[in-house]
């Protein structure tokens, strides 16, 4: 039971609105990536600048409690938003509620970086309490963003052009070390210091700490706004996607009116066609209706991005503590805070651009071709062995920086060519129209508290920068990944089908039928519409 306005964005050739989409989208995520790592480079300098204690001869250092929470509340946010977000988009609407995440994201990263008082306590409370809110909204960006895309996008081309968008996460990963890495190079020409093993006893805190690095975490936090404000206005302008205006709003008339507008091409409306399929698809995401026909698939999408966000974010997050093993840094008491700050910056950029960045790339080229039943596969267990091998080899790596850095950077490139990104790909593609953002909404929360079980478990770990510990992490993910290896089973093969084919809502009958795990594509015959 095709219906015009579907056909028509499911055959059409790839045109310059396609792109346009990738950007404003992609921009959301950049900003997004942005400021849940930008976190990770300021932290030892907010250890340093408010929990000196004379005592113990050290450096300041966060407390391992409020390290956890000042990293893990934009997860706790970010969790939340997603739930809320992607309920809304199917709800009201994508587009409606696409501006608001924008807003909040503008509004928490400018906040982010004021203080209502000067106590260590006060400061903390308030970035925690902003970087809530901040997560809030970049939740609401993981499921609106996907949805749009999917539903924008040709069969033939929408693998490449969602992985797109979540591509630009890896830049965002990027630029937070390179924005960081310059702003403390800069700081550190600027107001040069002792390191604080060569201060005097009585002043070490104050000779290597420079007090002006108080505005530097503040300015790397508020940048966050500036690529987000950049797209607002761009994104206000999208039409709410065709899908969405006729299978759920029920208008085929404006459905075709908005996508012919998009596409350049005149669109038959179909009114009645469109009341049969919508007459056959009216179950809710809470029926057994819905358990039967994508139950499996749910189980699949939430359990494999939970056990692969338990991975990418304890990289991500605990490397700062891994840098100094690998010789990327040098030893906290050897540099003053802005040294520190600057070396943690650059030890990050040098990981992101050589292991994150084109992992993320090689999945946009090769989703169409692959599929992105086998890039997962082949993510997770290769993210398994580089773990496996650090953990347990840890001791000899530590005296070879090159090897540890190359096999470190190795399990980035992976998660990125892997399930990082077809976590995000599969549950905009696999579901029906009218639980789409939610259900991926779902798959993304249970992503983040994986996350959280990163950055609040894992990183315990890896703050004491123990070999012990840091083994013991090491074959923890290992594991995980592993069980995230044989939880792709119970997803399939999306590669070369429409929406509805997939989902089942064309009324083809059993939807998995011939599309199991092997990657056989049903619509071979179909012009690819390029």
């Amino acid at each position: 039971m095709a219906i015009a306005v579907l056909h028509a964005l499911d055959s059409a050739r790839t045109q310059w609105y396609h792109i346009t989409a990738i950007v404003i989208a992609g921009m959301g995520f950049f900003t997004d990536a942005y400021d849940l790592f930008c976190i990770s480079t300021v932290s030892k300098l907010l250890g340093r600048l408010y929990y000196f204690n004379p005592s113990t001869g050290k450096p300041g250092k966060l407390p391992v409690n409020v390290n956890n929470f000042v990293i893990g509340v934009a997860l706790i946010g970010t969790l939340s938003g997603q739930l809320v977000f992607g309920y809304l988009g199917d709800k009201l609407g994508r587009k409606k509620v696409y501006g608001i995440t924008l807003i909040m994201m503008v509004v928490c990263a400018i906040c982010s970086g004021l203080s209502f008082g000067s106590s260590a306590g006060s400061v903390m409370t308030t970035l925690c309490f902003f970087r809530f809110w901040l997560g809030f909204g970049i939740g609401g960006d993981y499921p609106l963003s996907a949805t749009i895309m999917s539903e924008y996008a040709n069969k033939m081309t929408r693998g490449m052009f969602i992985a797109a968008v979540f591509a630009m996460q890896g830049v965002g990963i990027i630029f937070a070390g390179l924005v960081s890495m310059i702003l403390s190079r800069i700081f550190l020409n600027m107001y040069p210091a002792p390191a604080f093993s060569d201060s005097p006893a009585d002043y070490s805190r104050v000779l290597s700490t420079q007090p002006q690095a108080d505005y530097l975490w503040r300015i790397v936090l508020m940048l966050g706004a500036l690529p987000a404000l950049a797209t607002f206005y761009w994104r206000m302008k999208m039409p709410e996607t065709g899908r969405y205006t006729a299978l759920i709003e029920g208008n085929a008339k404006q459905a075709a009116a908005d996508m012919g507008k998009v596409l350049e091409i005149e669109i038959q409306a179909e009114q009645d066609k469109l009341a049969q399929f919508k007459a056959a698809n009216e179950y809710s995401l809470v029926s057994k209706e819905f358990f039967r026909r994508h139950g499996k698939h749910l189980i699949g999408t939430t359990t494999t991005w939970f056990l692969l966000d338990i991975a990418f974010y304890s990289q991500n997050l605990t490397q700062k503590d891994i840098f100094p093993v690998m010789g990327l840094t040098q030893k906290p008491e050897e540099v003053n805070a802005l040294r520190e700050m600057f070396e943690t910056s650059r030890a990050m950029f040098v990981i992101a651009f050589f292991g994150t960045f084109p992992g993320y790339w090689f999945t946009v080229f090769f989703i169409e071709k692959l599929g992105r039943f086998k890039i997962q596969l082949m993510g997770f267990f290769m993210m398994s062995l580089f773990m496996a091998i650090i953990g347990a080899k840890y001791d000899d790596l530590k005296h070879n920086k090159y090897m540890f850095g190359t096999l470190y950077g190795l399990t980035f490139f992976f998660a990125n060519f892997g399930p990082n990104s077809t976590t995000f790909v599969l549950p905009a593609e696999l579901f029906p129209t009218r639980v789409r953002s939610t259900c991926h909404a779902l798959s993304a929360a249970a992503g983040k508290a994986g996350a959280m079980v990163g950055a609040f478990g894992v990183q315990f770990y890896t703050l004491s920068n123990d070999p012990k510990d840091i083994r013991r992490a090491m074959f923890f993910l290992a594991f995980t990944n592993m069980l995230g290896f044989f939880f792709t089973f119970l997803v399939t093969e999306t590669k070369g089908r429409s929406l509805e084919e997939i989902s089942g809502e064309d009324g083809g009958g059993d939807h998995e039928a011939g599309t199991q795990m092997t990657g056989t594509n049903t619509s071979a015959t179909a012009a690819t519409p390029y």
